[in-house]
C-alpha cells in the first residue's frame, strides 16, 4: 500500500535531513571502526528514520540496520510494516510475523551485508534490547564481534541541526503558552484535573500539542512525577507543574513552581533550586564535561549543607522525543562528554524538603559558543499567585 494513501502520514522533516543525519551516524562509525550498526532505542530510531515504534516495538525489537555502502535497512514486525512505510524515510523494510523470527530475520540481513564475522555495534545501554536478544543474534552469527555502540547516535543526535533547533522552539513557544495560563488560572479551590483540562484546551485552540508528566497541588507535592488527580489546591499550598510543547516529534519541556499565598518549606526549597540551577547554567560552554555541569550545581548544596536535597542528575539531552530516558547525554556526576555548541538540554532541579515536599524549577537550554542560551521565556523565579 503506498504511503502516499494514507491521510496524515509522512516525516516531519524533508528527506535531505534525514540523509544528514545519516551521513553523521556513518561517520562516526568510521570512527569506532565498525562494520555495522543496530539501532534499537526508540529516540534514536526517530531521529534517523522519522518513525516513532513506540506503539509498534513494545513487544519486539524494531532494529535499523547500518553498513556502509548499503541501503540503511528496517526490520519491523509485519503487523507494523504499513506503518514504519508511511511514517520513515526508510525504503529497505522487511518484516517479521512472530517475536522469535525477528532474531533471524536480523541476522539473515547481516549476513546479506557480509557483517556475519565482522564488528558490529549494539546499543546495549539503551532501551529497546533485551540481553536475550543479544545473546540469540550472537548464537546465530557466532562469529561476529559484538561492541557497545550507544555512543555512536547518542552523541550524533545530541548535537542538534537547524531545523532541530527551529522546531524546538517552536515547541517552546507551546510550553510558555500552556505554563503563562498555567500561572494565570492558579486560584484557591481549582483541582488539579481541572487545570490540566484548561491547559490542554488553551494548548489545543493555539493548534498545539503538548506532554505534561507533572502537575500537583499541595501536599500531592510529595509524590515524585505526580500526574494530575481530583485535588483542589487551597491558600498557602505549592503548586509545580512540568509539562513541554510538542512539535515534529520534539518536546521542549519546562517545570515551574508556584504558591498560591505563603507555603515557607516550598518557597526555601524553590529559592535553593534556582540557585543551584543558575550555577549549574553557568557552567555550561563548549568543551566542557558534563560532570563539571552536575558539580557545579552539587558545589551549592554543599555550601548550603544540603547535599542529599537532591536524588537526581543535573539534566539530560533533548529531542527527538521527551528524552529523558537511557541512551542520551546526561549531566550527571562523572560523565565524561564533552559539550558542544547546538547540544540541548532539559535542565530538572527538584529538591527533598525536611517533611517530604518535593520542589524546584528547570530551563531547557542551548549550548552556544559563548555559554547556553534558555529557549523558554517565562522566568523560573517562583510564582506567586
Amino acid at each position: 500500500m503506498a504511503s502516499s494513501a494514507i491521510p496524515q502520514t509522512g516525516v516531519p522533516f524533508p528527506k535531505s535531513e534525514y540523509d544528514r543525519r545519516q551521513k553523521k551516524v556513518l561517520e562516526a562509525m568510521a570512527r569506532a571502526k565498525l562494520d555495522a550498526l543496530v539501532v534499537t532505542a526508540n529516540a534514536h530510531l526517530q531521529y534517523l528514520t522519522g518513525y516513532d515504534p513506540q506503539w509498534g516495538n513494545y513487544f519486539a525489537p524494531f532494529p535499523l540496520i547500518l553498513v556502509p555502502g548499503q541501503a540503511p535497512t528496517f526490520v519491523v514486525r509485519l503487523y507494523d510494516e504499513i506503518a514504519v512505510r508511511a511514517n520513515s524515510c526508510i525504503d529497505e523494510i522487511v518484516s517479521y510475523m512472530h517475536r522469535p523470527e525477528f532474531v533471524k530475520l536480523t541476522a539473515d540481513v547481516l549476513r546479506q551485508y557480509g557483517a556475519q564475522a565482522k564488528k558490529v555495534g549494539f546499543e546495549l545501554d539503551a532501551w529497546g534490547l533485551a540481553p536475550a536478544d543479544v545473546s540469540a543474534l550472537q548464537a546465530q552469527l557466532p562469529d561476529m564481534k559484538i561492541t557497545d555502540a550507544t555512543d555512536v547516535v547518542r552523541l550524533t543526535k545530541a548535537v542538534k541541526g537547524d531545523l532541530e533547533l527551529e522546531v524546538m522552539r517552536q515547541a517552546m513557544a507551546i510550553t510558555d503558552l500552556a505554563i503563562e495560563t498555567f500561572q494565570r488560572s492558579l486560584r484557591d479551590g481549582i483541582t488539579e484535573a481541572e487545570m490540566a483540562v484548561i491547559l490542554n484546551e488553551k494548548v489545543k485552540e493555539a493548534g498545539g500539542k503538548f506532554l505534561m508528566p507533572v502537575l500537583a497541588f499541595g501536599e500531592r507535592n510529595k509524590l515524585p512525577h505526580g500526574v494530575p488527580a481530583q485535588h483542589p489546591i487551597r491558600n498557602n499550598e505549592p503548586a509545580l507543574v512540568e509539562c513541554g510543547g510538542v512539535k515534529s516529534g520534539y518536546a521542549a519541556g519546562v517545570c515551574r513552581g508556584a504558591v498560591l499565598g505563603r507555603h515557607p518549606e516550598t518557597e526555601a526549597l524553590h529559592s535553593l533550586a534556582e540557585e543551584v540551577l543558575e550555577a549549574a547554567i553557568a557552567a555550561i560552554k563548549p568543551g566542557v564535561p558534563a560532570g563539571a555541569v552536575d558539580a557545579a550545581a552539587r558545589k551549592v548544596l554543599e555550601r548550603h549543607g544540603r547535599l542529599k536535597a537532591s536524588r537526581a542528575r543535573v539534566g539530560y539531552s533533548t529531542g527527538p522525543q521527551w528524552s529523558g530516558h537511557r541512551g542520551n547525554v546526561s549531566l550527571e556526576p562523572g560523565a565524561t562528554y564533552i559539550l558542544e555548541p547546538s547540544m540541548t538540554f532539559h535542565m530538572p532541579i527538584h529538591l527533598w524538603g525536611d517533611t517530604g515536599y518535593i520542589f524546584g524549577c528547570s530551563e531547557h537550554i542551548v549550548v552556544t559558543e559563548g555559554g547556553a542560551e534558555m529557549l523558554s521565556r517565562t522566568p523560573h523565579k517562583l510564582y506567586r499567585a
